[in-house]
């Protein structure tokens, strides 16, 4: 598995955890937690640290922008790992300052959907995060067309 396939997935993790039980984790916690599942490679924890602050400082952000995309499913509805996994890559494709190709963001997602979702959770965040990536693409048309102030 890729380095940062792998620090995603534990971000998945943690969100998880910060999803089902919004209990603060204390930050060493946290990062004991990260250190030990990606084997002290330093560039992937903070890789992963920054995936998960970067989440949770958006979250209601993130929150508008899937509700807006998944049309007929409250956030509520949707199970735990998928709800989080579309988190993850709306706040890449959203927030993240790399600005990643959304068929990465899509790859990314959909395996984590394979590897801890159901059966249909691949289709349902693909649909949802191409949805929100072209939300993303047509504001970022909106703001390149629009006339300097």
């Amino acid at each position: 598995m890729a380095r940062r396939s792998r620090a995603r997935e534990v971000v998945l993790q943690l969100l998880f955890q910060w999803d089902q039980n919004p209990a603060p984790v204390p930050r060493k916690a946290v990062a004991g937690f990260v250190r030990d599942r990606l084997l002290a490679d330093a560039d992937m924890e903070q890789y992963s640290l920054s995936l998960l602050d970067g989440v949770v400082a958006h979250k209601d952000e993130i929150d508008e922008a899937l509700k807006s995309a998944a049309t007929n499913w409250r956030l509520t509805r949707m199970t735990p790992v998928d709800r989080n996994v579309l988190r993850l890559g709306a706040y890449e494709l959203l927030f993240e300052k790399s600005n990643p190709p959304l068929e990465v963001v899509l790859d990314e997602a959909i395996e984590l959907a394979k590897r801890f979702g159901s059966e249909d959770s691949p289709a349902f965040v693909n649909g949802v995060l191409d949805r929100v990536g072209k939300l993303r693409k047509a504001e970022k048309t909106e703001v390149e067309a629009a006339p300097p102030a």
